[in-house]
């Protein structure tokens, strides 16, 4: 049984529009209950049998969208969802780009998404025409020449998404030194490492580490664009490595590939809050809003760009005379 791609795609339009409320206001906390409780309203409106298997943490954490709530009517597929409500939480406050809202979604018997613990994974992704060419265990500068080849760009022509954090100087530095492009991107890796997949997008590939949750919604992203991921957990603790063992299984070190986290027939959704390299945010006219929106099928091979008008209350119910 699939589901109406636009059911998901309702799913983010309307965390999207509950945050774009509060962007610029400087209030990250009120931003993401926001985009949370809207999320968890509609997918609660949906005839699905759900559960959150990525959400906002384990339920002592998170009052909403927490992993293992269940979510929906009850009445009809089962449906395993991983969400973010909110990709960047500081971007929406701050007003800066690209913050969005995301989900992916695999029915059961149909397609799976791994459960991802709490830590974090370094990723490698790229698009479809560097699919079969990177190895996360090779070099920076052996991946970018190996990159601008399969392009036909000079490496001087690579750009590379990386998060600006300290423990990416060498990663920064390495990737300068082969002579390519550096975006540094100051919060929440999401968005930029789909855009990687946009041969359109002027991103060529995400590089660093981030979390492992988002990299298990950018692999299904990953799935339908026909790019390529791979990944390798990063442990903080031994409970991070004994909790990984129980969710993952094998040998927790190993690099992961796109299948390894999202497999088979997967949607994946995403509505821009604000402007960004993947999706425009919401814009607000007299009387109504406008969303842009990305949603992708990995069985039907379809990816779909979604532009939609909201319309105030008052103009979709107008007073009767």
């Amino acid at each position: 049984m699939t589901i109406p791609t636009i059911e998901y795609l309702g799913v983010t339009e309307s965390a999207a529009l509950a945050c774009s409320r509060w962007v610029g206001k400087g209030d990250k906390d009120a931003a993401d209950e926001a985009a949370t409780t809207a999320m968890r309203s509609f997918l609660n409106d949906m005839a699905i049998d759900g559960v959150i298997c990525i959400g906002e943490g384990e339920r002592d954490e998170a009052p909403m969208l927490y992993i293992g709530e269940k979510v929906g009517t009850g009445v009809g597929p089962k449906v395993s969802i991983a969400v973010d409500p909110l990709e960047g939480t500081n971007l929406c406050s701050n007003g800066t780009a690209n913050a969005i809202s995301v989900l992916a979604a695999a029915v059961e018997g149909q397609g799976r998404l791994m459960a991802a613990p709490d830590c974090y994974m370094e990723k490698l992704v790229v698009g479809r025409e560097c699919r079969g060419v990177v190895d996360i265990t090779l070099s920076p500068r052996i991946n970018i020449n190996l990159m601008a080849k399969a392009l036909g760009k000079d490496v001087g022509e690579v750009t590379v998404g990386v998060l600006d954090r300290e423990r990416h100087d060498r990663l920064i530095a390495q990737i300068r030194e082969a002579g390519a492009r550096v975006m540094l991107i100051s919060d929440g890796d999401l968005s930029v490492a789909i855009a990687a997949l946009d041969p359109e997008s002027g991103v060529d590939a995400l590089m660093g580490t981030g979390g492992a949750p988002e990299g298990v919604i950018t692999a299904a992203a990953t799935l339908c664009y026909g790019g390529e991921m791979q990944g390798r957990l990063v442990f903080s603790n031994d409970d991070q490595r004994e909790r990984a063992e129980r969710m993952v299984g094998g040998n927790v070190d190993r690099v992961m590939v796109t299948t390894e986290m999202a497999e088979g027939h997967v949607v994946f959704a995403a509505t821009g809050v604000t402007d960004g390299n993947l999706l425009r945010g919401v814009r607000f006219r007299r009387g109504f809003a406008i969303t842009e929106s990305i949603v992708m099928r990995s069985a039907q091979g379809t990816i779909r760009r979604v532009e939609t008008k909201h319309l105030d209350e008052e103009l979709r119910h107008p007073p009767c005379n």
